[in-house]
């Protein structure tokens, strides 16, 4: 196979978490650029659909939307076997689906840790254990969570959301190594700052802004379709070789 055709996505199909807008959406669109079927889920009824189906629109490509908790099994349970039955299979796992509380550690309510830990940590568990059982039948498949630079680093304000995202990457190693011996490859990737809805808050503020970009050494913030390259090589044949590890997308924040 030639080093361009790895990359292609024809024939497989993708489960975005979260994929309704932001980033999620962005990494939903490449993903059906390079010629995946795409299923989005969201816990709001209509907006996984309207997404799909500008999706559609714009590449061409089969997408549909499905409405599912990400934290409640039964949920997942069945989201899964809708997938099946419109779809035959997934491919691919992108698990996207994520918030952010920006709160100091005393300020910080129980509610609030347990829904960031919930919708990242346990919905990527739950969403893993209910599709990577077939993937590991067929010898396929690419699990891929959503970390961030928080997986590495933090700042004030980010007890939950850090821990959540790293979190992702000791649920990714061990994923990678069970999947290994099946073809199965999980590996993490973990986006610096991007514009995006769930960033409006600092973006809003000059203050938290132009802190964000003095720690950033190209400068600014990312655009959400710069992720196209990357969730399109960790979702391919491309990246067969690469299991168990992280893909950071940052400007450069992690390297001072």
């Amino acid at each position: 196979m030639s080093i361009f055709k790895s990359f292609s996505l024809e024939g497989k199909v993708a489960l975005v978490t979260g994929g309704s807008k932001g980033l999620g959406y962005a990494m939903a669109t490449a993903l059906a650029e390079a010629g995946a079927e795409i299923a989005l889920c969201s816990r709001t009824p209509g907006e996984a659909k309207t997404a799909a189906d500008a999706i559609q629109a714009t590449t061409g490509k089969r997408a549909l939307g499905f409405v599912a908790d990400v934290t409640n099994k039964d949920s997942v349970q069945s989201l899964a076997e809708e997938l099946s039955f419109a779809f035959g299979k997934t491919d691919i796992l992108v698990n996207n689906a994520g918030i952010n509380v920006r709160k100091s550690t005393q300020e910080l309510l129980e509610e609030d840790w347990d829904s960031v830990m919930d919708i990242s940590v346990k919905g990527s568990f739950l969403l893993s254990q209910a599709l990577m059982p077939e993937m590991i039948e067929r010898n396929y498949g690419r699990i891929i969570m959503l970390g961030s630079i928080m997986s590495f680093v933090s700042i004030p304000n980010r007890a939950a959301y850090a821990s959540a995202k790293s979190a992702l990457l000791g649920l990714t190693r061990t994923l990678a190594l069970e999947g290994a011996p099946y073809g199965v490859t999980v590996n993490c990737l973990c986006p610096g700052p991007f514009e995006t809805e769930m960033n409006k808050p600092l973006m809003n503020d000059p203050v938290a802004y132009a802190a964000f970009l003095s720690k950033i050494p190209l400068g600014r913030w990312g655009q959400p379709e710069e992720l196209g390259g990357a969730i399109v090589y960790l979702a391919s044949p491309a990246s067969a070789f690469m299991t168990g590890t992280s893909f950071t997308l940052d400007g450069g924040w992690t390297a001072q």
